[in-house]
């Protein structure tokens, strides 16, 4: 027993160790990230006074760039009419954004600054990706809205948060937002507060295709990886994928793109495993085949994927509502773990599901989803609930529409102190 109490005290101190490590090492490129900011904004001069009258506040650091990066596109359309500044209050971050080079940037790691900063520029909207806590040091300063715009759509809990109550307003993606707020919040008047946009995303798709339309029937298939617990086991990698890879590439009808998580494997060996030997397959059909133009991807563009696909096979996860919001053929792999947790309240409740004893006949689920007339109009009754009309240029100009709408409304208020 005293044995068992040493290795369980020695596996204590690693694990400590490590993580003072790990502190030791984000601080440091917390301290190097600062320093390049610093040398970086001195380089580029003072940003140009009153020029900004929408600011998007981002107060995390790298780790969640993915959050801003997706808005990168939309945004800088919108700063043709009305130009657009990020506050940034964190040097990995700041770093990250300068790097990128999308949108011009305000590094404001300290209160002080942000208060200088208003004072240079008649900042009239403040849009904000994610609920950091420090947004509610943002959120003192009156006479501006503070607006919601969130990074993606889902039907997360994260998606019903209280913390909405906060924003002025929030501009969310349609009819399911609204109904999901409708049934969590209590006392929210969201017929005022919540704007419907869709997803302005989907206007904006980064990347191209890396291969001809010879006529193929494209499908993506993007695995989640295998999460850290039963609830959230919705990785198909092991499953399904190597099946219905399998299949596909048997037949010279179809080309596949593939694009695990890039965790994948990272708890269960089992699923690294079975994702070296898709990537091993789609390989060897190029080798047999050099007119197949199979794709591995794992690159950092997200877009062309959901754009160029006929169908689309994702697992639970954000890539679910990303290829929602396209309007084109999806199915989604039923998890085999009886305690993965699935929300049919909505979407999940009518979708088509791939079983993994299905996966072997995915030529014929294909066929299906594609030429059904019953599955097809299912699809497009969901992708209007979620995102109203998805048509090219839709999103972005409803996008549009709601930023005038608070720039007017704003005007008026403002008129009002004035008297």
């Amino acid at each position: 027993m005293s044995g068992r109490l040493v290795s369980l005290e020695r596996v204590a101190l690693l694990n400590d160790a490590k993580n003072a490590i790990g502190l030791v090492r984000k601080a440091a490129d917390a301290r190097n990230a600062y320093r390049a900011v610093r040398v970086a904004i001195a380089a580029q001069g003072p940003l140009e006074r009153n020029r900004y009258q929408i600011a998007v506040y981002f107060a995390d650091g790298d780790v969640n760039m993915y959050q801003m990066r997706q808005w990168y596109e939309p945004l800088q359309e919108l700063a043709k009419t009305w130009p657009v500044v990020v506050i940034s209050r964190q040097a990995t971050g700041a770093r990250a954004l300068l790097d990128d080079g999308a949108l011009p940037v305000a590094f404001l790691p300290e209160v002080a600054g942000i208060e200088k900063f208003l004072g240079f520029q008649d900042i009239r909207i403040v849009l904000y990706v994610n609920q950091n806590t420090r947004n509610f040091q943002m959120f003192r300063y009156g006479r501006r809205w503070h607006v919601f715009i969130n990074h993606g759509e889902s039907d997360k809990m994260y998606m019903t948060t209280n913390q909405y109550k906060a924003y002025d307003y929030a501009l969310i993606a349609g009819q399911a937002a609204r109904d999901r707020l409708a049934r969590t919040l209590w006392d929210v008047d969201l017929e005022r507060k919540a704007i419907e946009i869709g997803r302005p995303q989907a206007d904006h798709y980064s990347g191209s295709t890396p291969f001809a339309d010879d006529g193929r029937t494209v499908v993506l298939y993007a695995p989640t990886w295998e999460g850290d617990r039963p609830a959230a086991h919705y990785g198909s990698v092991v499953t399904h994928g190597e099946k219905l890879v399998a299949r596909l590439l048997e037949d010279p009808r179809y080309r596949v793109i593939y694009r695990p998580h890039p965790r994948s494997g990272v708890i269960d060996p089992a699923y690294g495993e079975a994702n070296v030997r898709i990537v091993r397959a789609l390989e060897a059909a190029n080798e047999r085949d050099p007119r197949a133009d199979h794709v591995y991807d794992d690159g950092p563009d997200l877009g062309w994927q959901l754009a160029t696909a006929d169908v689309a096979i994702v697992d639970i996860s954000a890539m679910v509502y990303d290829r929602l919001a396209v309007g084109k053929p999806i199915m989604i792999t039923r998890p085999e773990d009886p305690e993965a947790s699935i929300d049919e309240g909505g979407y999940l409740g009518a979708c088509e599901w791939l079983e993994a004893e299905r996966a072997e006949d995915v030529v014929s689920e294909i066929a299906r989803v594609i030429d059904d007339p019953e599955t097809t109009g299912r699809l497009e009754h969901w992708v209007g609930h979620y995102f109203g009309d998805t048509t090219p240029g839709a999103p972005t100009a409803r996008f549009h529409r709601a930023i005038e709408t608070l720039m007017t409304r704003w005007d008026a208020w403002a008129a009002r102190d004035a008297q």
